[in-house]
């Protein structure tokens, strides 16, 4: 029997199945040929499957660890801070009167009462300028600033060691007041300049950018043509300069502060003296008699071991949260087991619970009021640990004592420093445990890539197959029907 043409529509549909993708699999035989590979393909794929989670539980623990990381990252600064000598040498300053002087405490201060006599504040130089209508000019020509010290009346001055004259040039029509104070403000001659208004027109103040007899300043104008009688001039702007009468005023005088300490007389270029006393910055603010006070700042060293427990709390406590078994609901935290992670947990703790000898009195953390508890955490006695603030010698060995001999047996600080290097170093534990992490995450990657391909190749072999039991079905199918239509026409 000829085979039956296809019809346009026909191949129209297959293209449009070809494109889009659909298989007819399964359609000439009634076999669901697609339900079956997809189960088969599903069973193939479960290792994959397997694979992906295990990497999955591979990914949480590398985030753990790097979050451990991070803990103990913090709390080896902490520790660090506790081996810095300066950490035990903080001061604090205080002033009887702080409108007269103020004071504040830093590391090496001795301590001790100050007696101060603040006789005179240090000073900028500031000139002012007659006064100007709003819209005179000046004329062009040039300003010359020198920074320097004038002597008592003035018939000396001296410049500056290291600084240089600075010439301005001012050219009309850019000659205004306003234009002068911008043009002396952008040279960086060391001084500056503004305006100050009121209902008689305006004047310029130029004043030292900083206090002290050496930042005075002598002004030079040299006008392009000679001042007009009674005509507003750059002339007028001149002051110091030999043989001239100056139209500038001189409403301060550059002047270093006088002060004594303890009688000891100390003269300064600005009002902040921090080297008249180790360790303690003092601020002029008025003239006056005032003491300052320096003692040691236990408010600074108990934030400093305040920080370091917390530091240290925070890394025990992100250890025991992803080593824990809940056994109510039977389920395992991210780490449990980890070796590791154990380990950390165990040496953090054993190096707490150690001590030392080398403190004298203090040998251990519970001995200032710090006590670990049975979790891991460390617990703050705050009265018991503020009357150890006294004992600052023997807490400092507590802390930050080296035994050259036995470094089991250095300072809690020192331990803690030296632990967490290990650990966060190179070839550290948990640099060590999160490399082997990554290595098998990128060999499941590759295993999983691997099996991919297997499996889509299973697939295609499957249905080649399936495709071709389809046809062959299907053409029994049609010689099924042929000799039933036969045995029907010849009454078989």
């Amino acid at each position: 029997m000829p085979a039956r043409g296809r019809g346009p529509a026909e191949g129209a549909s297959d293209s449009r199945e070809k494109a889009m993708g659909i298989t007819s699999t399964g359609l000439g035989s009634n076999l669901n040929v697609e339900a079956i590979v997809q189960k088969l393909v599903s069973v193939e794929r479960k290792p994959i499957d397997d694979l992906n989670a295990s990497s999955d539980k591979i990914k949480t623990k590398i985030s753990a660890f790097g979050k451990i990381q991070s803990t103990l990252g913090a709390l080896r600064d902490a520790a660090a801070k506790l081996t810095k000598p300066e950490t035990w040498q903080s001061v604090a300053a205080s002033s009887s009167d702080a409108t007269i002087v103020s004071a504040t405490g830093g590391a090496g201060a001795a301590e001790g009462s100050y007696a101060m006599n603040v006789t005179r504040l240090a000073a900028a130089q500031s000139l002012s300028s007659p006064m100007f209508k709003k819209d005179d000019k000046l004329g062009g020509g040039t300003l010359t600033l020198e920074l320097g010290e004038w002597n008592a009346d003035k018939s000396t001055f001296t410049g500056k060691a290291g600084s240089s004259p600075k010439s301005i040039t001012i050219e009309p029509p850019r000659d205004s007041l306003a234009d002068i104070r911008d043009k002396i403000n952008g040279s960086g001659s060391g001084v500056i300049a503004s305006l100050v208004n009121d209902v008689n027109g305006s004047r310029l103040v130029i004043r030292s950018r900083e206090t002290g007899a050496e930042n005075g300043f002598r002004l030079t104008a040299a006008p392009s043509s000679p001042p007009a009688d009674g005509q507003p001039s750059l002339a007028d702007l001149s002051f110091g300069v030999a043989g001239q009468t100056s139209r500038m005023s001189e409403d301060l005088k550059a002047a270093n502060a006088l002060l004594t300490v303890n009688g000891l007389s100390i003269s300064s270029a600005t009002n902040t003296i921090d080297s008249a006393v180790d360790g303690v910055t003092m601020t002029l603010m008025k003239t006056g008699v005032a003491t300052v006070t320096a003692s040691q700042d236990k408010d600074a060293l108990k934030k400093v071991v305040t920080d370091f427990v917390t530091a240290y709390n925070a890394a025990v406590s992100l250890l025991r949260e992803n080593t824990k078994y809940d056994a109510d609901n039977k389920a395992a935290a991210t780490l449990q087991g980890d070796s590791a992670a154990v380990g950390i947990q165990n040496r953090l703790r054993g190096a707490i619970a150690a001590g030392t000898t080398l403190a004298g009195a203090l040998g251990h953390l519970s001995d200032i009021g710090l006590s670990m508890g049975v979790n891991g955490s460390i617990t703050v006695n705050d009265s018991k640990f503020t009357k150890a603030l006294t004992q600052r010698a023997d807490m400092k060995q507590l802390f930050m004592g080296v035994d050259k001999d036995n470094a089991e047996n250095s300072g809690v600080a020192v331990k803690l420093r030296t632990l967490t290097d290990q650990i966060l170093g190179m070839d550290g534990t948990l640099t060590t445990r999160t490399k082997g992490l990554q290595d098998n995450l990128k060999s499941n990657g590759k295993r999983a890539d691997a099996m991919e391909d297997r499996v889509a190749n299973y697939e295609k072999r499957l249905r080649r197959q399936y495709t071709a039991l389809d046809k062959t079905m299907s053409g029994f199918g049609q010689t099924a029907g042929i000799v039933d239509k036969l045995s029907k026409m010849y009454g078989g």
